[in-house]
């Protein structure tokens, strides 16, 4: 069972950037794919990212392919998005949560509490 703590948040204008940190603590962080999601008021949780528990495999929404990046620490049970080239309609609180080995689908109930992204000038 792992639990997470997303940070890296804030206000930054169109077209800047921000890498979010989700640091896990816990058993079997090395086993698990890691997801990004976010949701917007009004709006449905999207997936936004994932990333593969051993081959490093990522997947994009499409949406953000191309802008953001994101990358894994095991030695520091953490996950990385970067996030750059940043648009209004990406303001939205981002969680991270654990995914099966091949981010297939999710596990358990493991889920972060957010950060909140906002994108505006």
């Amino acid at each position: 069972q792992l639990q997470f703590v997303e940070s890296g948040g804030g206000l930054v204008q169109p077209g800047g950037s921000l890498r979010l940190s989700c640091v896990a603590s816990g058993l079997g962080f090395d086993y698990y794919g890691i997801g990004w999601f976010r949701q917007a008021p009004g709006k449905e949780h999207e997936g936004v990212s994932c990333i593969s528990s051993s081959d490093g495999n990522t997947y994009y929404a499409n949406s953000v392919k191309g802008r953001f990046t994101i990358s894994r620490d095991n030695a520091k049970n953490t996950v990385y998005l970067q996030m750059n080239g940043l648009k209004p309609e990406d303001t939205a609180v981002y969680y991270c949560a654990a995914q099966t080995p091949d981010c297939s689908g999710y596990v358990g109930d493991m889920w972060g509490q957010g950060t909140q992204v906002t994108v505006s000038s």
